[in-house]
Formats: C-alpha cells, structure tokens, sequence
C-alpha cells in the first residue's frame, strides 16, 4: 500500500508543477517577485496537501510564536534537514517570504528548477565557496533588509533518521554579517519519508520552532554550536526512538563544554 501511495503522490507532484512552473516562466516579466514567490507557494502547498492525503502525512508544528513579528523583522531560519519534505512545508508555515541558499544545479531540474530560477532566491557555486559566501551576504542582507527570511540547511544536506550530520556555520556568518537573529528548527520527517527513499509512510513529522537567538557580537562558531545543542536536543526529545545512544551524545553538544 506504501509503495502504490508513493506512485500516486509522486505522479501528483509531477501533474501539478508542469503547468504551475509553466505559468511561473510566463508570468515572472508581468508580476512582482513577492507575488510570484506566493503563486510559488501555492503549488509547494498543493504538493504538501496531496501528501496528506496520499501518503497521510500530517503536520504538528509548535513554537510559531517564536517567529518575529514585525513586517520588515529579519531571520535566518536553520533547520535540521531529513528529506525534501520539510523543504516544501517550510514556506508554507512561514508568514515572510522565504529565500533558501540552494546550489546552482538545482536550476537545471525541469519544470522545477526553471520555476525557482525565477524567484529571487540565493542559488551558489560550491566550488567556489569565498564567493559564494561574500554572495549569500550581500544578497542576504538586501532580502532581510525587504522582510524577506533566509533559510539555509546547516549540516548541507539530508541526514538519515537519528544521525547528525557536521554543523557548518555560514548560516551563523551570515546572521551575525547581517545582525539577524538566527531560529533553529527542528524537524522528524524521516519518520515519514527517509532520506533519499521512494517509498514513504503514513505518519505525524513534527515541526519545533526554536526561540531567536541573538547574533549580535557573537561568534559563528560559539552561535552555530548553540544551534546544533537546541536543535539536537529537541530532535532527541521529539523522536527519542531514533537516538538510543542520545543521553551521552547530548551531553558532549551542551554549549560552553568541549
């Protein structure tokens, strides 16, 4: 039954971006890029809602009052990366436009990737990671600077259900460049849909939105090391399952110890 449920909701997606990302290309010279992010959106949340219903993947999201409140209040939004789920969910929750740091390759995806070509969102050049950076900065700080929250993937890539991946501290680089307050998010997906897996299943991913923590005069290897604590922490008590060594792991990512 899994494995037809996956069939179905991945013809879904396919079904649905082809004229969505269509009318993206054809639109992106007639409309503003705010508007054109939301249009965006809304197929990420058609994708969101058919697995839903297909997969009867459902949502539990807390800490939303965490998020700022003002309209032209800055974010870095780092959040614990498992599949590509939390990717299409993560606009869809967020009240500001968001503007994920992504590599360039990810434009050549058919349909997709010419969709988000169109957005006004940091796509970089791994290979060239000091330009890259001095990229994600400057463009960071003008979309900040327009209510627009940057998200970024600290450990860069999916991390298999119970396991954590190396904490890289750009996201933290770039909140303290830019005086943003940085929001770790924590995230169960793999529960649901495993990294790099076809087959999904029916299930609950829970969503916890940290408190802000401050950047200003901080260090990006202190502030990143305070992000992976909370992050780390609060994955261990959302899906203490998949951590049975997570007591003693924990305990070596409290900040201030070595």
């Amino acid at each position: 039954m899994n494995l037809i449920r996956s069939v179905l909701h991945m013809l879904w997606m396919v079904v649905t971006v082809i004229p969505w990302a269509t009318a993206v290309v054809i639109l992106s010279p007639l409309v503003g890029s705010t508007r054109l992010y939301w249009i965006c959106v809304g197929w990420l949340a058609t994708a969101v809602k058919g697995g839903t219903w297909i997969l009867g993947i459902r949502n539990r999201v807390s800490g939303m009052e965490n998020l700022p409140l003002g309209e032209k209040d800055a974010a870095v939004l780092l959040v614990k990366h498992q599949s590509t789920w939390e990717t299409f969910v993560m606009p869809t929750l967020m009240p500001h436009p968001l503007a994920y740091v992504f590599k360039r390759e990810l434009l050549r995806v058919p349909f997709f990737g010419w969709a988000i070509g169109r957005l006004d969102m940091i796509h970089i050049d791994r290979g060239r990671r000091a330009e890259a950076f001095n990229k994600v900065v400057a463009q960071g700080r003008r979309l900040m600077a327009e209510g627009v929250w940057v998200i970024m993937f600290p450990e860069g890539t999916r991390i298999p259900r119970g396991e954590k991946g190396s904490y890289r501290s750009g996201g933290a680089r770039l909140a303290i460049e830019c005086g943003a307050p940085v929001i770790p998010i924590a995230v169960t997906s793999a529960k649901c849909w495993p990294r790099k897996a076809f087959i999904k299943r029916p299930g609950i991913v829970d969503i916890s939105i940290g408190p802000p923590i401050p950047s200003v005069g901080r260090r990006a290897d202190e502030l990143i090391r305070e992000v992976e604590a909370w992050i780390e922490a609060e994955m261990l008590r959302l899906d203490p399952e998949a951590y049975p060594t997570g007591q003693a792991r924990l305990s070596r990512l409290k900040p201030g110890q070595d």
